[in-house]
């Protein structure tokens, strides 16, 4: 269904008595915008987004492109604290994933180095403190912010594999005390923020616990790292070059023998050592207790989506505003035309916008499904957050650079506010486990533990007309399909590879098995956007709504064309009837370009600070 501007008149409920619209700007936005923005940010987490948009909206958010690199450090800090301000407990926030996330959303609006530090400071920092259930630490310092906290995992030879990182943790149980130690230059730990900037620090270290000379697999040991007058004995840290995207202090951290208390072990039914040096735990093998020590990640890989979702969709609100405030030359002499006037130009941005709905829609429905599984999910669905984290922090990569194309030369210059997004969208797709190899795991995971989705409805015969191109529970069922041919391509490519040569196995199978995660992740994302129009009241909006995710889809599904017209699930005619079908939706939904980014809700006071929004 497609409408006219009537979605811009429509009577709607005062904004000021709906619970899930952001106060701020909503009474004097058009009912459509208000209606979507409460669709997006619906997510049971209205208060914590519309405390975080007014935080960033204020003087000490104000954009900052002039700052040498360490002066941005120092901001990104002096930031960390007036968010920290606005923390009434940090210890509920570190317990909180929605909140959590809601935070880097906004943060990444403005500051993407403001995300990570948060980030690193509540959840993987904090967090793995308030999930140790071991002892009664003073975390006093760490909420006020007197000293920061980050988060020592990654080495310079252990990346993805970390659960073979070789920091060592040696108990001696004369003194009661662990040995850090950095045994050569591969265990470095590397990356983490651990410069001067932002005060002192302390961190959690990942080690491997040695007691009597067994090694039993990697703990988390709480470290004080630098005090006012810089580093402490025994550790040295050394800045990396500057990266691309917003600047973190990112450096190599390494140990010599650095004594800790029995008490610096975060402990938890992962593992609890008795002062004799006995190790009880409820895991017998090591690498579960790793990954239950560094249980956190999970947090953080929502996180980093968040983060690039926020990222993603200030980008497209920029770049939508600059397609109706920069003019050019029109089809006549003399006159001059909005760029988003052009359908080549306005087409793009429709189907990037269309995309980010899409992932905040799917972002809302991994966030539900990770707070509320029972233990038996829990596998399943921390597969479903790294998948999701992939399929959202790609995708906000190609969006932020769409984004930064249609804003032409001035949006290569930093102080235009665009061009760091896409490097931002770059870190998240290494942070927290580098994509390629969450989905190969995930991949491999779901050749033989994962059922295909069902179609929604059993369509025989298939419907011969080019209509169903309009249907959204049509094209989803196409995707439904399309997930269970590339399941069963992967299981027959595994049995098939060669006898006795498990990685020639896994590598005759992986193509499919990728394309497996990718579709499953583009039909969770396509049922969340159904699922999310269908809640929306009224039927102007809804019909845009509806419309947007029909775009969606329509592009979802172009690629995977091929194999559905030669099974049978497209006819030749609704196949070549794909481009029409594309331009004609994007000409209807043309006229409510500025609605739908509008209602993303990215500050006025950043966007005025942006010069290229301003200029002629």
């Amino acid at each position: 269904m497609i409408v006219e501007n009537a979605v811009f008149t429509h009577a709607d409920t005062p904004a000021c008595a709906r619970a899930d619209i952001p106060a701020d700007d909503a009474g004097s936005a058009p009912p459509a915008r208000r209606e979507l923005t409460a669709a997006l940010f619906k997510d049971g987490s209205a208060d914590s987004h519309r405390k975080w948009r007014k935080t960033i909206s204020t003087e000490p958010f104000r954009f900052r492109p002039e700052l040498c690199t360490e002066e941005r450090w120092e901001l990104s800090y002096a930031r960390l604290r007036a968010f920290n301000e606005e923390i009434e407990s940090p210890e509920e926030l570190a317990r909180d994933p929605r909140g959590l996330a809601a935070m880097h959303e906004w943060a990444a609006v403005v500051d993407g180095a403001l995300a990570t530090v948060a980030g690193i400071h509540y959840n993987l920092f904090l967090g793995s403190l308030v999930d140790d259930d071991s002892t009664d630490r003073d975390l006093a310092p760490f909420h006020a912010l007197a000293r920061t906290g980050t988060f020592l995992c990654t080495e310079r030879g252990h990346g993805n594999d970390a659960a073979a990182l070789e920091t060592t943790a040696t108990y001696d149980p004369q003194s009661q005390e662990f040995v850090l130690h950095t045994p050569h230059e591969r265990a470095q730990k590397y990356m983490p923020n651990t410069s001067p900037a932002g005060g002192p620090k302390s961190a959690v270290v990942a080690a491997r616990l040695l007691v009597d000379g067994a090694d039993h697999g990697v703990f988390l040991f709480l470290t004080p790292l630098t005090d006012a007058d810089g580093t402490l004995p025994g550790v040295t840290v050394e800045p990396l070059p500057d990266r691309v995207g917003s600047p973190v202090d990112h450096c190599v951290t390494s140990f010599d023998r650095v004594r800790l208390p029995r008490t610096a072990l975060v402990q938890g039914p992962h593992g609890r050592l008795l002062p004799d040096g006995t190790l009880r735990t409820d895991l017998g093998s090591q690498r579960k207790r790793f990954l239950h020590a560094i249980a956190r990640v999970t947090t953080g890989k929502l996180c980093m989506s968040a983060s690039t979702l926020g990222g993603s969709r200030a980008a497209l609100a920029i770049a939508v505003r600059y397609a109706h405030t920069r003019r050019i030359s029109g089809p006549s002499a003399g006159s001059r035309v909005q760029l988003a006037a052009h359908r080549s130009h306005g087409g793009r941005l429709l189907k990037s916008l269309a995309t980010a709905y899409a992932m905040t829609f799917l972002h809302r429905r991994v966030m539900d499904l990770w707070i509320h599984h029972e233990p038996a999910e829990r596998d399943r669905t921390e597969r479903l957050v790294a998948v999701v984290k992939g399929w959202i922090t790609w995708h906000a990569r190609a969006l932020t650079i769409e984004a930064r194309e249609r804003c032409g030369a001035r949006a290569l210059f930093p102080v235009n506010g665009l061009a760091e997004y896409p490097a931002n969208a770059d870190g998240a797709i290494t942070a927290e486990g580098d994509n390629l190899a969450v989905w190969c795991k995930a991949g491999a995971e779901m050749i033989f533990g994962h059922t295909p989705a069902e179609p929604t409805v059993r369509r025989t015969p298939v419907p011969q007309g080019t209509s169903a191109l309009g249907d959204p529970v049509f094209l989803r069922d196409l995707l439904a399909v399309a997930e269970g041919r590339w399941h069963h391509r992967a299981r027959l490519n595994l049995r098939s590879g060669p006898s006795g040569d498990s990685l020639g196995r896994w590598n005759n199978a992986s193509s499919a098995a990728l394309e497996l995660v990718d579709t499953h992740a583009t039909l969770l994302a396509a049922d969340a956007f159904i699922a999310a129009t269908e809640g929306v009241r009224h039927p102007a909006t809804r019909a845009v709504l509806r419309d947007l995710c029909v775009l969606f889809l329509l592009d979802a599904i172009a690629p995977r064309t091929g194999e559905l017209l030669a099974d049978g699930h497209l006819t030749a005619v609704q196949v070549r009837a794909f481009p029409d079908t594309v331009d004609r939706l994007t000409a209807q939904l043309a006229p409510h370009l500025g609605v739908i980014a509008d209602a993303f809700d990215v500050p006025e006071e950043h966007l005025g600070d942006l010069p290229m929004l301003t200029a002629p």
